[in-house]
């Protein structure tokens, strides 16, 4: 998992990568509240998110709670099918802004 930023100093681009578990769920927490600490908008790339439990998904919501509270926005891209399936699962699809790639989440912020 690395972070960047990407454009602007407010906003950034979390790359997260492997199994996120409830081994790495403290980890990645960190790492999205950090991104949230420091941008007005952040980008989570899960392209290469090869598996996401519940100890994961919780990440992802505080992440998105936090970011609502500091009035940041937090939106995910490149969600490959099997993390994308499991938050069609919990109906999270209606709640995440769920972009294709990069180039459509930049676009859709404008």
């Amino acid at each position: 998992m690395t972070e960047s930023e990407n454009g602007t100093a407010s906003r950034r681009v979390v790359h997260l990568a492997g199994e996120i578990d409830l081994e790495h769920a403290p980890q990645i927490r960190k790492v999205l509240l950090g991104a949230v600490d420091q941008g007005r908008w952040i980008l989570v790339d899960m392209a290469e998110v090869s598996y996401i439990d519940s100890s994961g998904i919780a990440c992802l919501i505080e992440a998105l709670q936090e970011a609502r509270k500091k009035d940041a926005d937090l939106a995910l891209f490149a969600v490959n099918p099997q993390a994308l399936r499991v938050l069609e699962l919990a109906r999270l699809d209606t709640v995440f802004a769920i972009h294709p790639d990069l180039t459509s989440a930049v676009q859709a912020k404008g």
